[in-house]
């Protein structure tokens, strides 16, 4: 098969420049130098930041210096290619350099960058937009890096509608062998255009070599000086996002693991701190930065639960590519060999058996990696690539603790043989009536939806076309009824609200608000996360019998709550808003922005909406049992929960409330939690609801989101309302008051009692800190409650509570309290010994730390279980264990 080779650009003989004035001519373009690398550290000596289309130089948000190419010598002729300026500014973007100026082209165009030998990252900025004349909906191309193809019939409007993200970056380790990196941009249709907003080339050291196994092939794979790898995932597992300015003079951005989690096994979390961190000179610190290693996500505490299940994340990849999965490890628990040991798994396939960081020669605190390739052979639909951990317990001798760990995760597409890394598109599935004139999407059946679960991609940002698109349908006095939504016969649509949709697996556009926390980590749903429902009126007419009032399940202050079915049978939830109710249309888009972009076991999902006829109506999961708080109190014909069932629900909103603050794309304020906002379903699962209220959290440079107080008297963080300062330890406030309303039965606000006692939060922690708790819990509970459970519950609940917000815990550590209270519970409960003969439990003991709002875990003896208090318990029978409902999914985990 011959290849067309492209012929890169070279300076002529006579314009190859003396040393000094090469220097000079590079300084102009802000080049990095440094005196000297050592085995441990990396200075890049080239870092260009070239803001594409601009006449000076301007810094970004972070401080980074960009330099307008209009004058470049390594820029393409600006007579030819003029720059433009976007149409807009989407509120997305987090700066307005380098996205908001573009050259384009017309034909093929080369930026021709002299640098000497090595590798570079190479990353590529787009900001789809309408450039003048130029149409967003027609830039499609191709992208070239010397010989090698990175994209090609590349639609950047396609695949930003596709991910709903307003700004991409695409990021390519390339190895350069002549004097100069050329890439090139060219048109791929007669009519159309190419472009970019920014160019990075940043030196890196060589991260790339040697010869990993071929998973599933009995081979290696050599990756030399002619590989060259996009990035597609770069996870810091366990741990907050990392931002470029924090990561080893390389500027990668590492993201929070949790949307990749797959099923229900997401283990548990920790921070170690990094000052006991050992680099060697075998793994320097270049690798990855220290976040990544003093942070990761472990299995359970207990070993019996950890044997049945694996700890597995999920990727959408292109299939027929070869890619690199890199794993990197640090051990902060266990420091001798044989105590953890695990398997490590690649679509089913064993990458490597019985791996033991410790048995590697490492010590606590000295990060390692491992490589593996894996070809994703060609298939119907989406390709997956699954990386899975689980205990080695077929080991001889076997481990003393059933056990996985892991750090942080990087996949790279590897280029193929002839040098092509470019993928498809990703397919945007809207319905044909919503398809504009000039939309480059492929769409599905009219009334049909893509089934498939979508994972997140890296970076999601909600992007400004769909959502402003959506906000604009909202407001029904200045838009026309749709003429085919009356049509009884036709299906309803499905409109493009996804936060992760879509079949795309690149780096996606630059997360502008940063998680920030760590903790206990979240799981997303096996529900679709890519669609928001459009119900006509008829159809809400018909799913609730015409609102029969025999149908309302509830009143709040949005409007009444009705019992519906749609679909022949499936049941919903149907809130249609009152015009003169206390909650509008702000509350009304609020709900559909948030709750369309998050999908997670413990949020309450919204199926759909209805704007007809100035109507604004949200359709919902049906929840068969429920507000909690009508089981605690306030209805005698509901039985009362047990200690168990009351601390399932709260760890199952705990992971809902964690999750909005850690897992998503932005950090999500709920602003409402309470009692009458967690929803429980048939199987007692909780749910957190009401997003009308949520705000998302402070940019990375600001600690807080000032804003009008709004929220549910008697759960207001005092902090909250008196600063007008919101953050999500305003979240944390409000859980603490729902977990003595748990345990008390009563409401968070009482004026009929004596003063003392109208507010659950001053009251119960007045007996809390007096230690006499027990005396004020409800009846039902009354000698039920193992005392070390009711200990730990109460002092998690009164970190909550703290007057400051600086003082309360996160609420991963609110999360792992509640599980370790559950874990007492479920352990005093349990009447048989652990037999000598059976396999050893791990159990960790937590410890919060006040000063850092950290949890630290201490490991104990493997046959007790000793709480901070440090009573003993008997441990489980591993023969007659059965897991509880919280680890219920744990045993046969769904997919998404």
């Amino acid at each position: 098969m011959l290849v067309k080779m492209r012929t890169p650009v070279r300076p002529s003989p006579s314009s190859v420049w003396p040393t000094f004035a090469l220097f000079l001519a590079l300084l102009s373009c802000r080049w990095a130098t440094a005196s000297a690398q050592s085995n441990t550290s990396f200075i890049s000596v080239v870092s260009i930041l070239m803001n594409c289309g601009a006449n000076e130089n301007n810094d970004d948000a972070d401080g980074r210096s960009w330099v307008g190419d209009q004058d470049s010598k390594y820029a393409p002729s600006k007579a030819i290619f003029p720059s433009y300026t976007a149409s807009s500014q989407d509120p997305s973007l987090p700066s307005a350099i380098p996205y908001m100026t573009a050259r384009v082209f017309t034909s093929s165009a080369t930026y021709s960058f002299p640098v000497s030998s090595g590798r570079y990252w190479l990353r590529l900025h787009f900001y789809p937009s309408n450039y003048g004349k130029f149409q967003r909906s027609d830039a499609i191309f191709t992208v070239t890096a010397d010989s090698y193809t990175l994209l090609h019939n590349f639609s950047t409007s396609q695949t930003a509608d596709a991910l709903t993200q307003a700004y991409l970056i695409r990021e390519f380790s390339v190895n350069v062998t002549d004097n100069s990196l050329n890439v090139t941009f060219s048109p791929d249709r007669k009519a159309g255009y190419a472009f970019v907003n920014g160019i990075e080339v940043v030196s890196m050291p060589n991260l790339f070599t040697g010869t990993p196994p071929l998973v599933g092939a009995d081979s290696l794979y050599t990756i030399g000086s002619s590989t060259v790898l996009q990035t597609m995932f770069r996870l810091n597992v366990g741990g907050q996002a990392i931002q470029p300015l924090q990561d080893s003079n390389l500027s990668r951005t590492w993201y929070d693991d949790t949307p990749y989690i797959y099923g229900a096994a997401f283990g548990i979390t920790n921070d170690n701190g990094s000052s006991n961190l050992q680099y060697t000179s075998s793994d320097p610190v270049y690798v990855a930065p220290p976040d990544v290693y003093t942070t990761f996500r472990s299995m359970t505490p207990n070993s019996s639960v950890n044997a049945i299940f694996n700890l597995t994340w999920v990727f959408n990849v292109d299939s027929n590519f070869t890619y690199l999965v890199r794993l990197h490890f640090c051990e902060w628990i266990y420091n001798l060999p044989n105590q953890r040991v695990f398997n490590i798994y690649v679509n089913n396939l064993m990458a490597e058996e019985g791996f033991d960081v410790i048995g590697t020669g490492a010590d606590l605190g000295n990060p390692i990696y491992r490589d593996y390739a894996f070809y994703v052979p060609s298939q119907k639909g989406d390709s997956s690539l699954y990386v899975a951990l689980h205990p080695d317990t077929t080991a001889n001798p076997p481990p003393q603790f059933y056990d996985a760990i892991l750090n942080g995760l990087e996949l790279f597409k590897l280029n193929d043989s002839v040098g092509n890394l470019a993928g498809p598109n990703p397919v945007a599935t809207l319905p044909l009536d919503t398809q504009g004139p000039d939309s480059d999407t492929n769409p599905l059946p009219s009334g049909s939806h893509n089934s498939s679960n979508k994972v997140p991609v890296i970076g999601g940002v909600t992007g400004g076309v769909a959502v402003l698109g959506l906000i604009l349908a909202l407001f029904c006095f200045a838009r026309r009824r749709r003429g085919s939504s009356s049509g009884g016969d036709k299906p309803s649509g499905w409109l493009p609200l996804p936060l992760y949709g879509g079949n795309s697996h690149t780096m996606g556009s630059k997360v502008s608000t940063a998680s920030g926390k760590s903790g206990t980590g979240s799981y997303v749903s096996s529900a679709p996360s890519s669609f928001c429902r459009h119900f006509t009126f008829a159809e809400i007419q018909e799913a609730t019998k015409n609102f029969d009032e025999s149908r309302i399940l509830g009143v709040g202050g949005f409007g009444k709550v009705y019992e519906g079915e749609v679909d022949g049978g499936t049941k919903v939830a149907v809130k249609r808003g009152n015009p003169l109710a206390e909650q509008g249309i702000h509350e009304f888009q609020t709900e559909i922005e948030m709750l369309s972009k998050l999908r997670h076991r413990h949020l309450v999902s919204l199926i759909g909406y209805c704007e007809e006829n100035c109507e604004m109506i949200l359709v919902y999961d049906y929840m068969a049992k429920g507000p909690l708080r009508g089981h605690i109190y306030g209805n005698s014909n509901l039985t009362p929960l047990s200690w168990k069932q009351r601390l399932e629900i709260c760890i199952g909103a705990a992971r809902g409330l964690h999750y909005l603050h850690t897992g998503a794309a932005q950090t999500i304020i709920h602003r409402d939690v309470k009692t009458t906002n967690i929803l429980i379903d048939e199987n007692l699962v909780a749910k957190v609801s009401d997003f009308g209220l949520s705000k998302t959290g402070p940019t990375l440079d600001h600690t807080h989101v000032s804003t009008v107080v709004k929220g549910s008297f008697g759960y207001l963080d005092p902090e909250y309302y008196r600063r007008q300062q919101l953050t999500e330890k305003s979240d944390v406030y409000s859980f603490g008051v729902v977990l003595f309303e748990v345990l008390c039965a009563r409401p968070a606000i009482n004026p009929s009692l004596p003063r003392e006692q109208v507010s659950i939060a001053e009251w119960a922690l007045h007996y809390q800190r007096k230690g006499m708790l027990e005396q004020i819990i409800d009846p039902h509970l009354k000698g039920k409650i193992n005392p070390e459970s009711l200990k730990k519950y109460g002092e998690a609940a009164e970190k909550c509570l703290a007057e400051q917000g600086i003082d309360r815990p996160a609420m991963g550590d609110v999360l792992w309290n509640l599980e370790f209270a559950l874990q007492l519970q479920e352990t005093a409960m349990e009447n048989k010994l652990v037999d000598d003969s059976t396999t050893d439990l791990i159990q960790m003991s937590p410890d919060y730390n006040h000063a850092n709002n950290s949890t630290t875990y201490a490991v104990v003896d493997n046959s007790t279980l000793t709480s901070a208090g440090g009573h003993s318990l008997a441990s489980v029978d591993l023969d007659d264990v059965t897991p509880s409902a919280v680890f219920s999914q744990l045993v046969n985990p769904q997919g998404r």
